[in-house]
């Protein structure tokens, strides 16, 4: 079983993964609570600076990271072209402009998805993104082939 698709990473595609990393991180889940925290006793004491406190704090993370991922996608010249990705009974394979890299399906950190992207980490930090938008009408063969080749405990994608 074998598949073989091209994705463009975008702006938006760098923003939905890095929300998606930070969100499930411990401190993207802290800030979240803290700011949250700070909305509540607004609420139980009405001092306007635990409200100011708080909408900083829930707004400022997600602000960063898109402020980030435009700033990414500009100076990472990876994302300038398509990248070429063949998923096959060895692992994940990407190209662009001559220059090949294999990951063996063993060494996959875990499978997640976004509402816009299939996302394989390759470490704790490192992922390859697929964008929906991409790969069309292979988007029910690639989820059956990380499936199929990755332990199900590491698996997390939902349709």
């Amino acid at each position: 079983m074998e598949i073989e698709f091209d994705v463009k990473i975008d702006a938006g595609v760098l923003y939905d993964y890095m929300l998606h990393h930070t969100y499930t991180s411990a401190s993207g889940l802290l800030g979240t609570g803290v700011g949250a925290l700070m909305i509540v006793a607004f609420s139980m004491r009405h001092s306007v600076i635990f409200l100011i406190a708080g909408i900083v704090i829930l707004g400022y993370l997600p602000w960063t990271l898109f402020i980030r991922s435009k700033q990414q996608m500009l100076a990472n010249p990876a994302f300038k072209e398509p990248l070429h990705y063949r998923l096959d009974e060895e692992g994940i394979t990407v190209s662009q402009s001559g220059t090949e890299e294999k990951q063996a399906w063993e060494q996959m950190y875990k499978a997640v998805s976004t509402g816009r992207s299939i996302i394989v980490y390759t470490s704790r930090v490192n992922a390859s993104i697929f964008p929906k938008k991409d790969l069309g009408e292979h988007k029910a063969k690639a989820i059956e082939i990380i499936s199929t080749h990755m332990p199900p405990s590491k698996v997390k994608i939902r349709g």
